[in-house]
């Protein structure tokens, strides 16, 4: 069977963002799990929503819920700091950085197997627990320390591989959305999730996408690019974007190692119109014809939904399991 699952977030809902407790995050947690249990879906995902912050709505907390809690990091940028960031190209999007790097990194008070603790006794379905690259981490992060991408990603690396090696998730997943429009860094940044998966005993996903915000995509690049980097990974399986990309590339997906389980996106997050279970099916259809439909482990969304409706995801999330049954003659 192939399963079902969604890559990670889940728009916020509305008495989280106006009340946020303990209490409430646990009850928007509930929901968005019982959300996706109702839907059908396979793997669960907790939506992502303890890293949601008012300061910081425009990124999710994807960056600023990992980068603000460690140790080394300073919140505070001067002038110079914030030219410098400002100067480097990628950062167009952002006012200005999560923080700034100014002394050797450690993990602070980031307390990821605490957040996991929340989610995972919310339901008995199978998990996954979603952490944001190192790389990824290292280029929206102001440097005033290291003064080099690669230690600085290794550090990065090595601060969340302490943080997640224990987590008892079914699934780890770890989520790169900036190397798809640099893919001269791709040795950087497999080495970097590589060290975030060194002792972890739990199956290993790697999301790549080419990012979101507001339904408009951040990096310019092909997976011509990054097949390489893909085949570097040591992780189980890839959780890719693939329902809003040209149908060409599905063909360079071929080139991946026959060890790695492929996650195809047959839904598109960045279109608010809902797909029919045929148009679901037709997109499993035309991926398992051309790799083969034993590599095919998953099918979910291109990325996470926090940026749609709420009613929108819901049905998104009907929809892929729908299309998933009837590809499988359900």
């Amino acid at each position: 069977m192939i399963k079902t699952t969604v890559v990670g977030s889940y728009p916020v809902p509305t008495w989280l963002r106006v009340f946020s407790t303990q209490e409430s995050l646990r009850d928007a947690m509930l929901a968005v799990v019982k959300t996706q249990e109702l839907a059908g879906i396979d793997l669960v995902a907790d939506g992502e929503l303890y890293r949601w912050d008012i300061n910081h709505g425009e990124t999710n907390g994807m960056i600023d819920y990992f980068v603000s809690r460690m140790e080394g990091v300073s919140r505070t940028l001067d002038s110079r700091q914030l030219a410098q960031w400002r100067a480097e190209p990628g950062n167009e999007f952002r006012a200005q950085p999560p923080g700034v790097v100014v002394a050797p990194l450690t993990g602070g008070t980031l307390n990821l197997q605490s957040d996991y603790e929340l989610y995972a006794p919310l339901t008995t379905l199978p998990k996954k627990f979603t952490v944001t690259s190192p790389y990824m981490l290292a280029k929206m992060v102001a440097d005033d320390h290291y003064a080099n991408l690669e230690q600085l990603v290794m550090e990065l690396a090595a601060v969340l591989n302490e943080q997640v090696k224990n987590i008892g998730a079914d699934v780890l997943q770890v989520d790169e959305a900036n190397l798809t429009g640099n893919p001269g860094d791709a040795a950087i940044a497999a080495a970097g999730i590589n060290r975030v998966f060194e002792g972890v005993s739990t199956e290993r996903a790697v999301h790549l996408c080419f990012g979101n915000y507001g339904g408009q995509t951040i990096q310019q690049g092909t997976y011509k690019q990054l097949v390489d980097f893909l085949n570097s990974l040591e992780a189980d399986h890839l959780v890719l974007e693939v329902a809003r990309r040209p149908d060409v590339e599905l063909e360079l997906l071929t080139e991946v190692k026959e060890t790695m389980g492929l996650g195809i996106g047959v839904i598109d997050i960045k279109d608010n119109e809902v797909e029919s279970a045929d148009v679901v099916a037709c997109r499993i259809e035309k991926a398992a014809d051309l790799l083969g439909v034993e590599r095919i482990h998953y099918v979910h969304p291109d990325c996470g939904f926090w940026m749609l409706s709420r009613s929108v995801s819901d049905r998104k999330m009907a929809a892929l399991v729908a299309g998933r049954d009837k590809f499988e003659g359900r």
